[in-house]
């Protein structure tokens, strides 16, 4: 980076040698709790309940994250143990040139999240004001949001780590306050006698967790790489998305099983419940802190998807232009209404991908996840890996066919994963048994 720029930039690079190990055990926990104590989290409660009884959905949200955040601890563990990014990590799986196509699509991808998590901020910030000063401008206040992230993600890694804890703790704070005015004003235990209406099978609703935490995992190793020790980066991350994951579902699941006991129209704002008791300020602060966090880690990792395509550019360029896109695209008109969609897709593009690499690290070729192989200019690396593109495909096809043309009961995202990584090793085994052959 030159030198000539302020010192409160970021000076994050890909080097994986002067990178800091600043995250320990308690950064760690609040950095992937703080991620995901988020409003998508809470709306992914609202499609639970009452489709489903709020024990079984809860049940479900359980399992669907203790299982669905080990890929991501995987992918983790990788950035812990080689100091690397996720995308510069692919391409010890795709190849030097065929990383790039992974990396310009988790770039889009966490540029659309970015827009979705901006305009959620702006609401929520615009409620805040509303409720203190009648003043309302969602577009200004989306604005505004957005400004804050980009400033935040422009001071690099420490800064985002720094704002994860203040955050994590206020989110606590005021879910409990958010719990304790529900359980004053409503009668909180009656949700859990409440009756399945139906609508939602259990095989989606675990699937839509599923998908909800392999959408995590393109930032994986982006964070962990940070981690002190191997034990922060994989008991750290995997208690601080769990324990987010049931505070922000429960939350959800608990207004909607509400709003329909009470005899309101099924409501996906914890604000509306809670307004006419004067807690509405702070289910609002809720959403905005954990939004906030959210998009901060968004426009990091997006921004160093580009510099693993460009390892020259430095680090503000990208993260300051992708930050101004952000700020555009929130206010697109509508972009709410396919969140749920969205998330599947994301599941169909990134669970084979994520497969394959951690079937090459973990079972294949970890030698080849070094420095020197992944960035060095004179890397023995293939351009291109065929066998990892041809099983991307599969996948990719598979996870295409089984969630909309021939949707499965328990869904799709573990069977592609599980499929997809034990295509790749059983092909990667076959070409190095015809290459030794034919040498």
């Amino acid at each position: 980076m030159a030198t000539s720029k302020p010192s409160a930039f970021g000076q994050d690079t890909l080097d994986a040698v002067t990178h800091e190990r600043s995250l320990g055990m308690p950064g760690t926990f609040a950095l992937w709790l703080g991620a995901n104590v988020v409003v998508t989290t809470i709306l992914t409660g609202m499609f639970l309940a009452p489709d489903l009884s709020f024990l079984h959905a809860m049940t479900l949200v359980f399992l669907g994250s203790a299982i669905g955040i080990i890929p991501l601890v995987l992918i983790g563990v990788m950035g812990q143990q080689t100091g690397m990014t996720t995308m510069v990590l692919a391409r010890g799986t795709f190849g030097r040139l065929g990383a790039t196509f992974p990396a310009w699509v988790n770039l889009l991808a966490l540029i659309a999240w970015s827009w979705i998590q901006a305009l959620l901020a702006g609401m929520s910030l615009d409620y805040a004001v509303q409720s203190l000063t009648g003043y309302s401008n969602v577009a200004l206040f989306t604005v505004i949001c957005e400004g804050l992230v980009v400033l935040i993600a422009l001071r690099g890694h420490l800064g985002i780590e720094t704002a994860e804890k203040i955050a994590a703790v206020l989110m606590l704070a005021l879910s409990g306050v958010v719990v304790f005015a529900l359980a004053s004003n409503y009668d909180l235990p009656s949700i859990v006698e409440m009756e399945a209406r139906g609508g939602l099978g259990a095989g989606v609703a675990f699937d839509i967790v599923i998908a909800t935490a392999f959408s995590w995992i393109p930032l994986a190793a982006d964070y962990n790489r940070h981690c002190k020790s191997l034990r922060a980066a994989v008991v750290g991350t995997w208690s601080g998305y769990v324990t987010a994951t049931l505070i922000a579902t429960g939350l959800g699941a608990s207004v909607s099983a509400l709003s329909i006991a009470i005899g309101f129209p099924q409501t996906y704002d914890p604000t509306q419940l809670l307004s006419s008791f004067g807690f509405g300020l702070p289910a609002a602060l809720v959403i905005f802190f954990s939004v906030l966090t959210t998009n901060v880690m968004c426009v990091y990792s997006a921004t160093l998807s580009y510099m693993s395509t460009a390892p020259r550019t430095p680090f503000w360029k990208p993260a300051l232009v992708i930050g101004v896109v952000s700020v555009i695209g929130s206010l697109i008109p509508g972009i709410l209404d396919q969140f749920q969609t969205f998330l599947l897709i994301i599941g169909s593009v990134f669970i084979p991908a994520f497969s394959l690499m951690i079937v090459d690290y973990f079972l294949l070729g970890r030698e080849r996840y070094s420095a020197a192989h992944l960035m060095g200019q004179g890397s023995t690396l293939p351009a291109v890996n065929p066998v990892a593109f041809v099983s991307y495909g599969v996948g990719a096809a598979l996870a295409y066919y089984w969630n909309w043309v021939s949707p499965l009961d328990f869904g799709a995202s573990l069977p592609v994963f599980v499929i997809t990584g034990a295509l790749y090793y059983s092909a990667s085994h076959v070409r190095r048994h015809v290459g030794r052959a034919a040498a």
